[in-house]
């Protein structure tokens, strides 16, 4: 499995892309194609044929996965940062190298 500087529920900011300068959560990781959801960015229709669960059909919007390099952390006063990685006594901590704080 692969380890990323982001994980599920860090709010991020695209920083590449049609998306650029948008703002969200992240809701899932995708590890196998180093790809995030995030939550209200990249958003595209998806025909649905009617099923058992949804006798009517239709199209829905939904996320679609974005590539983790176009994504970057904010931190809690809004900017964005990297990610390094640190020992805090015998524990491991992500902190943000721009403001020095323990995410």
């Amino acid at each position: 499995m692969k380890k990323f500087r982001i994980k599920t529920g860090d709010t991020v900011k695209v920083i590449a892309g049609d998306h650029r300068g948008a703002e969200g959560r992240v809701m899932k990781i995708i590890g196998d194609e180093n790809k995030a959801i995030v939550e209200g960015i990249n958003m595209i229709k998806k025909h649905l044929k009617p099923s058992a669960q949804n006798p009517q059909g239709g199209i829905i919007e939904k996320e679609a996965p974005i590539h983790i390099s176009n994504l970057s952390l904010l931190t809690s006063n809004g900017e964005v940062t990297r990610v390094g990685i640190r020992m805090d006594g015998d524990k491991k901590v992500r902190y943000a190298k721009k403001t020095n704080d323990v995410i």
